[in-house]
């Protein structure tokens, strides 16, 4: 049965949306640009202008042979990740990639898109509805009444009934998180105006990296546009919207919060090169968690057995990889397909995603959904306010990590909680609710960098043991055949639901 895809990036927006106005009045050392102005080599370039990945061994000797060689074969060097022998080449030569492949020192490559490399219609797929307005001296009056009341909670936090979930709101009161632990969001990028982000915001480990080349020039971080790339904004709110006394709270708010914008302008879509440089430049800047609640487009999976798909998984699994070795966790949304990933084979009807779908069976054993699959990543399904894997989550026992608040509007809260979704911070002042595993991520984010304040010498392999460790596990529901597994690891929450509470407690 064919399964349809629900965004690139891992929220569902379902017309269940609160927003409300509180209003307060350099290129990676791994990395080296090419010119703008070299000249292609003669010869063919009578194809699509296409994005490439050419992978080859690591090093400045081996890397400036393969450059060589691309301009040559008619590709020009956009950048050159040296450190994990990552080319991002753009060529309008049709047999590029065949040519490229059998130079020496090449160990693989393709093309990352099925598109020419222009711009195109949006395809994001609905909207959080604002329903009601929050003018600034109504929040500042909030906030000064719940003072007065003595309630240490800010004025929307009764309505996140995903923060006792995972007793993030007890965890507050022992520890915020440190402000030596950065969590970057690799996404569409973050309001940082945004009064419950500001005071957590890091600009200068920050960058725009669509097209693969950092731009690290003041806000260029930000939304291309704010009415329809809001989705960076809210997973940050999860991860770090301060305690404040305005709007909302994070998990972990008092970590610090960039930004790492990788979403093609119009089209939204997450190409590899884009991830590649977003994960270096994590590394390369200190950060200690990322959060990669999206697909690298425009495959749903890529199978390694295909060159241009496998190139891909060899580039973005370089890139994590290299960010991991720096001490970075890695942590990715699951998919909102309710796919199981451990199954024997499944059905994609939307990749490529970027041009004309078509329908494959393939094996997620061998096709990866990426980054969620790549090895050492966190991989995160989703909860609603019952506890209950999230309808639309993805699953898998041996595949799913652990398991957080994600939203689920058919898992009703009690009152004062309005709405399934997950209540965060919106461009331009606002909150709205979404739903999706692209919810759930940043919780487990937030919990991490919450470990790697509580056990700053600890390396990405033990801080992902304690949070597997400490999370709960309910076990597997007795009436869903679809969970598999022990009560301590399943399909549906792997672990656990993270553990934010125990997260502080040294």
């Amino acid at each position: 049965m064919a399964h349809p895809r629900s965004r690139r990036v891992r929220a569902l927006a379902v017309p269940l949306g609160l927003a409300l106005t509180a209003s307060l009045g350099f290129l990676p050392g791994a990395a080296t640009a090419a010119p703008q102005d070299a000249a292609p080599a003669a010869v063919t370039a009578d194809g699509p202008l296409l994005s490439y990945v050419v992978n080859a061994t690591p090093g400045r000797a081996s890397v400036g042979q393969v450059s060589k060689a691309i301009t040559k074969a008619g590709g020009k060097v956009i950048v050159a990740h040296e450190k994990i022998g990552v080319i991002v080449v753009h060529s309008a030569n049709p047999l590029f990639a065949a040519t490229i492949r059998k130079a020496p020192g090449v160990q693989s490559a393709g093309a990352t898109r099925t598109a020419p490399l222009k711009a195109s219609g949006t395809t994001d797929v609905g909207k959080p509805q604002k329903v009601e307005k929050l003018t600034a001296d109504k929040a500042a009056k909030a906030a000064r009444a719940a003072t007065a009341k003595g309630d240490d909670q800010e004025p929307l936090e009764p309505l996140q009934w995903d923060l006792p979930a995972i007793k993030a709101d007890q965890a507050a009161k022992i520890d915020e998180g440190s402000k030596k632990v950065t969590v970057a969001v690799i996404d569409t990028g973050v309001d940082d105006t945004h009064p419950d982000l500001k005071p957590n915001f890091a600009p200068k480990q920050s960058a725009n990296c669509v097209g693969g080349v950092a731009d690290t020039s003041p806000g260029a971080w930000r939304p291309y546009d704010p009415a329809e790339d809001y989705h960076g904004t809210h997973v940050a709110g999860s991860i770090a919207a301060a305690r404040n006394g305005v709007g909302v709270a994070g998990v972990a708010p008092g970590v610090k919060l960039s930004a790492i914008k990788v979403s093609e302008p119009k089209t939204s879509l997450f190409y590899a090169e884009s991830v590649v440089c977003a994960f270096v430049f994590a590394a390369d800047h200190g950060a200690k968690v990322t959060n990669n609640s999206y697909f690298v487009d425009p495959w749903m999976f890529n199978c390694k057995d295909d060159l241009d798909q496998g190139a891909i998984v060899d580039a973005v699994g370089r890139a994590a990889k290299y960010a991991e070795g720096k001490g970075v966790v890695n942590v990715a949304a699951a998919g909102n397909s309710n796919m199981d990933l451990a199954a024997a084979q499944l059905t994609d009807t939307g990749s490529p995603n970027d041009s004309t779908p078509v329908t494959r069976t393939i094996d997620p054993k061998k096709c990866w959904d990426v980054p969620t699959q790549l090895p050492g990543t966190v991989t995160v399904a989703s909860t609603g306010v019952k506890g209950l894997k999230s309808y639309f989550s993805n699953y898998g026992n041996g595949v799913i990590d652990v398991a957080a608040p994600g939203g689920d509007n058919r898992q009703v809260p009690e009152l004062p909680a309005k709405h399934g979704g997950i209540l965060s911070t919106m461009p331009g002042g606002d909150y709205g609710y979404l739903q999706g595993t692209s919810m759930a991520s940043p919780h487990v984010a937030g919990v991490v960098a919450l470990l790697k304040g509580t056990h700053p010498k600890s390396s990405p392999q033990e801080i992902q043991w304690l949070l597997k460790m400490q999370a709960d596990n309910p076990g597997c529901p007795a009436a869903d055949k679809t969970c598999t597994g022990t009560q301590h690891v399943n399909g549906h929450y792997g672990y656990g639901i993270v553990d934010a509470l125990d997260a502080v407690r040294d």
